[in-house]
């Protein structure tokens, strides 16, 4: 059957995210739809994807138009919209959050990309979202910056599950695993339930191969061309190393942390690898590449839809792809580091990248012309009822 590879995808503990939300997908029961029928059991949503699920206008006209009638500010209202189809995906996909005890069902939302470097309103973001969406199954996403990390550590430590968004090195990816860890011992030490923190660790992946690949191709030797493909898969399969050396691997061949297993002895949950960017940006490359690759117990990969089909198409899902390669992925992102292509600077321009990719979303998203809503029938004498509008305003 079709989706097979979704099946085996779950059977390795892989579990499926939908990178992507809109009212009409919901509206039309096409995220039910992938919920019940193909194995998603999360979504991640981002600036970028909200400008373009707004920017038709056609779904949201009417409450935009009602909005701005009662003279409620653009960025008010993009908050409000964003915020309501999280609530409403949260709530469609609650039952598998219910029925797995909290590990999966969550649908996360980003603080305001333009936050990236405050911690504090960083923080005072992630609490007004989690009070304003009210839902037991939402992620708050906190980029992985420098000011992101202690808000990170202080979000967990109020009870807050976190989504860590824009992860591109794997020295953050420690210093994140460590500010999570700082954040559990805080709320067990406030005495708060740690069984109800949740978090993941959103790792880019194809964005590395695009960076790299650009400045292989620019070098144009054998050697170079050799090496398109390989770093992004690399990068992320020793991110995975990292993430057993703190939680331990599920095989055992890696025991956990003492530091980790202190906190799972009082009910603490890992801080699962999200494989995130895992559409394929180069033709050149298979559609399924960083799923095919970047098998593994305990990890999420968040696809897009057109990455989700093909995967259920003809994805080739054979086991663990992760286990055995550390070897590999260290000597191809060496080989890469001595054609003088340096690691730190493509994750730092990655980083700074993606910040200003979702801030620029976001001001899209505030600064749109905004269409009129279509005429409204005025109501008959006769006692005929305004339709209602659209949402809880």
């Amino acid at each position: 059957m079709k989706d097979n590879s979704l099946k085996r995808l779950a059977d390795e503990v892989v579990v499926i995210w939908l990178d992507d939300l809109s009212r009409k997908r919901i509206t039309s029961g096409n995220l039910t739809e992938l919920v019940a029928r193909h194995h998603v059991v999360g979504v991640t949503t981002n600036p970028t994807i909200f400008q373009q699920a707004i920017g038709d206008g056609g779904d949201y006209a009417d409450q935009l138009h009602d909005m701005a009638l009662r003279g409620v500010t653009v960025a008010e209202a993009v908050r409000t919209i964003t915020a309501a189809d999280v609530r409403d995906a949260a709530d469609i996909l609650r039952p598998v959050h219910d029925a797995t005890s909290g590990r999966d069902g969550w649908v996360s939302i980003e603080v305001d990309p333009r936050l990236a470097h405050g911690t504090d309103a960083t923080i005072a973001e992630a609490k007004h979202l989690a009070w304003l969406i009210d839902r037991p199954n939402i992620l708050i996403k906190i980029p992985a910056t420098r000011a992101g990390l202690p808000a990170i550590t202080e979000v967990v430590a109020l009870g807050i599950s976190v989504n860590v968004t824009l992860i591109f090195s794997l020295e953050r990816y420690r210093e994140v695993m460590n500010a999570y860890l700082s954040g559990l011992e805080k709320a067990r030490d406030k005495g708060l339930d740690l069984s109800r923190i949740h978090s993941v660790a959103s790792f880019f992946v194809s964005r590395v191969d695009t960076e790299i690949d650009k400045r292989l191709d620019a070098l144009g030797t054998p050697e170079a061309k050799a090496l398109r493909g390989r770093a992004a898969v690399a990068n992320a399969r020793l991110a995975y190393q990292a993430y057993e050396e703190v939680f331990g691997s599920a095989d055992g061949s890696t025991p956990p942390s003492d530091r980790w297993s202190a906190l799972e002895s009082v009910g603490a949950g890992k801080q699962r690898p999200l494989w995130a960017s895992t559409g394929v940006k180069d033709a050149a490359y298979k559609d399924t590449l960083y799923v095919d690759d970047l098998v593994a117990p305990n990890t999420v990969n968040t696809m897009p839809e057109a990455t989700l089909e093909a995967v259920a198409d003809h994805g080739e899902i054979i086991g663990n792809s992760i286990a055995g390669t550390y070897e590999q992925a260290r000597a191809d992102l060496d080989a890469v580091e001595k054609l003088g292509i340096s690691y730190a600077g493509v994750v730092q321009a990655l980083e700074t990248e993606g910040i200003h990719k979702f801030q620029h979303s976001w001001d899209t998203l505030e600064h749109r012309p905004q269409r009129p809503a279509p005429p409204r029938r005025r109501p008959a004498v006769t006692g005929d009822v305004p339709r209602r509008a659209r949402g809880p305003w």
